[in-house]
Parts: C-alpha cells; sequence; structure tokens
C-alpha cells in the first residue's frame, strides 16, 4: 500500500563559506515515518528552487519545521534588528505563499516551532523576537549550563518545561482528550498578535501562544510553538499529533 508522503521544509545551513545546503533534523523525519505512517521528503526552502504548485500537485501535507533562523521582521511590518538574527530570506518568501496555497487548497498542514510562527504571519499576524522579554514572561530559550553552553543532555534540552492550557471543546482539547499539557519549550521568537482566520487555543503559564488552528481551513491546519518532534513515539501529546496528521494525510489520500 502506498504512504502518503509529506513535504518537509528544509532550512538553510553554511557548513562553510563555500558551502551552503538545506537541512532538516531527523526527528522530524521519524516522527512522520513511524508515528504518522508518512514517507517524508525535504524540498528547499527557496522559492528558487521550489515550485509551490508542482510540489503540492505531488504531496499529501506539508510540515513546517522549526529552525534556528527567525522569521524576518519585514514579513509583518516591523523594523530589522541585528540582535535577533539570524534570518533565513529565502525560506520567508516561499513558506508565507506556501502557507495559503495549502489552506485553500485543504492540503494538511502542521507547522512546529517556527512553522507555528510563519502560519501566523501568512495570515497578517506578528511576531516579538524574543518573547521573554516581555512582562511576566518565562525564558522559553534552550536550556544552558552556568558557562553560558547549551546544556549538552538531550533530556534536559526537550523536558516539559510549562503546561499549555487548552481551549475546552477546541480541536486540541478533543485531539489530546485533556485541556492542560505539558511541553517543552526551546524558541525565542514567538506569536504577539494572531493574524486574521489564526485562532488561538493554546496558551501557556505566562501568556505565550502555543497552538493554533487556522479558522475555517477545509484540511488539517495546526501549529505547535513546542517541539513535538521529540520522543513523538512515546510522549502521548506529542504522538497524538502526529497521528492525528497522519490519519488527515490518509483521508486526502483517499478522496483524491
Amino acid at each position: 500500500m502506498r504512504k502518503p508522503v509529506v513535504g518537509v521544509i528544509g532550512n538553510a545551513h553554511n557548513v562553510h563559506p563555500a558551502l551552503r545546503v538545506q537541512v532538516v533534523g531527523e526527528r522530524i523525519l521519524k516522527g512522520l515515518a513511524e508515528i504518522a505512517d508518512a514517507l517524508p521528503l525535504m524540498f528547499p526552502g527557496t522559492k528558487d528552487i521550489t515550485d509551490i504548485t508542482t510540489l503540492l500537485a505531488n504531496v499529501d501535507g506539508i510540515l513546517l519545521t522549526g529552525a534556528r533562523a527567525n522569521v524576518h521582521p519585514s514579513c509583518f511590518g516591523a523594523p530589522e534588528d541585528s540582535r535577533y538574527e539570524p534570518y533565513d530570506r529565502n525560506r520567508d518568501t516561499l513558506a508565507l505563499p506556501l502557507i495559503r496555497a495549502c489552506v485553500e487548497e485543504g492540503v494538511p498542514l502542521l507547522g512546529i516551532r517556527r512553522g507555528l510562527q510563519e502560519m501566523n504571519v501568512a495570515f497578517g499576524g506578528s511576531l516579538h523576537p524574543e518573547i521573554r522579554e516581555l512582562p511576566g514572561r518565562m525564558n522559553h530559550r534552550v536550556p544552558r549550563l552556568e558557562s553560558g553552553e547549551v546544556h549538552p543532555d538531550p533530556a534536559v534540552i526537550f523536558a516539559d518545561r510549562h503546561e499549555v492550557r487548552l481551549t475546552p471543546g477546541g480541536v486540541f482539547a478533543n485531539l489530546f482528550r485533556c485541556e492542560t499539557v505539558r511541553v517543552n519549550s526551546l524558541h525565542g521568537q514567538a506569536i504577539l498578535e494572531p493574524g486574521r482566520r489564526v485562532v488561538v487555543e493554546g496558551v501557556a503559564e505566562d501568556g505565550t501562544i502555543e497552538a493554533i488552528r487556522i479558522e475555517d481551513a477545509p484540511g488539517f491546519a495546526l501549529g505547535v510553538q513546542w517541539h513535538a518532534e521529540f520522543d513523538a513515539q512515546s510522549n502521548p501529546v506529542n504522538r497524538a499529533l502526529f497521528m492525528a496528521f497522519g490519519a488527515a494525510l490518509r483521508g486526502r489520500e483517499r478522496a483524491s
């Protein structure tokens, strides 16, 4: 039996100044293969290489990954600030119209971390480049040692760090079969003002937006701020999300 195919957006990475590549984290790929029961295929995160029409004609769904680079502030009318680099302008110019095309055509869409942020910007929302700078917000960044280096233990890096309150009776509450979940936290940038059609369904203890859906989308169109790909094999929250995405993929495949 043919498995559904998921296009996974690539991220620009410089191996060294003379070698620019596109990369995707392996956890994302394993989550799609092992939990969503799909075939993940990376596509370049640049409009110069990836044609949206051709891409969507050849996949059953799209996954927008997290990334080190922030969405460029010009995408939501804010001034550029070198403190919040790096940026990935090529991914910006591809991801935003791709999101709108997915929603319009009913192509299942899952946004993780930066992917959620891109979904918000694609519908006119804004982001804050360093959410911990706002009054009352926690530090959502990756845990570090006293030396300032990133903690070496993945179990510490991806540990559940805060609760997310879900909208009662909403898509996520029904999906997770509860109204509060605990999640990891590894980001600086986050949603400031939700875009049109962006429905907030999950909020952290400090008010940070953690889960969204696109209103009136004809297909699966969900985004989460946490790294849902971590331990999707056994973490019940992350597993449920990938399984639901897989079901949406197979549903669209049968309908086509």
